[in-house]
């Protein structure tokens, strides 16, 4: 049976209602849609409790570990931040100081983040992507910003916001399909070869 690519998004805002949560759950779905696959999205918020009982994975309670085996196992990662301080929320570090240093090794990362203004909008590459450069992440070339003008009732309603969506789905799926299947025409693609870049 042909193995169905995961898709697994993570917001780390600590609210909810949160347009963090909407905007990974859309990129989350369109990339699963786009790769044929199945999509979840995990909301840090209601983990803050169990993420804060101690130190070591082993002190964190049982949705907390089974959100950080989701993660792990994932085929691709949509993760989230809102703009705190100038950077992603202690919740979402915390959740990510739980992760195996190795379990995303080479694992396709699409970075997003929120924020009230576009002035908040080099926090995917300033903050967000060392972070999964640390884990030796396949942090995806585009990122995904939203400011709150984007949204109205925490739903998307910019068509910018949209088309910037499908512009990074569309030039990433390749990538993507070529790292999940590397049997597939895409691993034979131009892109794929070490000698063309």
């Amino acid at each position: 049976m042909a193995h169905v690519p995961t898709v697994v998004g993570v917001s780390g805002s600590p609210t909810h209602p949160s347009r963090t949560t909407v905007l990974v759950d859309e990129v989350a779905r369109s990339f699963a849609e786009a790769i044929g696959g199945s999509h979840r999205t995990i909301e840090l918020a209601p983990l803050l409790g169990q993420l804060g009982a101690g130190p070591f994975r082993s002190h964190l309670g049982p949705e907390v570990v089974e959100a950080l085996e989701a993660v792990e196992a994932a085929d691709v990662i949509v993760v989230g931040s809102p703009a705190y301080r100038a950077t992603y929320t202690g919740l979402f570090k915390l959740f990510f100081d739980h992760i195996g240093q190795y379990a995303l090794v080479d694992k396709p990362i699409v970075l997003t983040a929120t924020g009230g203004s576009d002035r908040h909008a080099l926090l995917v590459e300033h903050q967000m992507r060392p972070l999964f450069g640390f884990f030796q992440s396949l942090t995806l070339p585009l990122g995904i910003y939203a400011a709150e003008s984007d949204f109205a009732d925490y739903a998307i309603t910019s068509d910018d916001l949209r088309g910037r969506i499908d512009t990074a789905v569309n030039r990433t799926v390749p990538l993507v399909r070529a790292h999940i299947d590397p049997d597939s025409r895409y691993a034979n693609a131009e892109f794929a070869r070490p000698d063309a870049f």
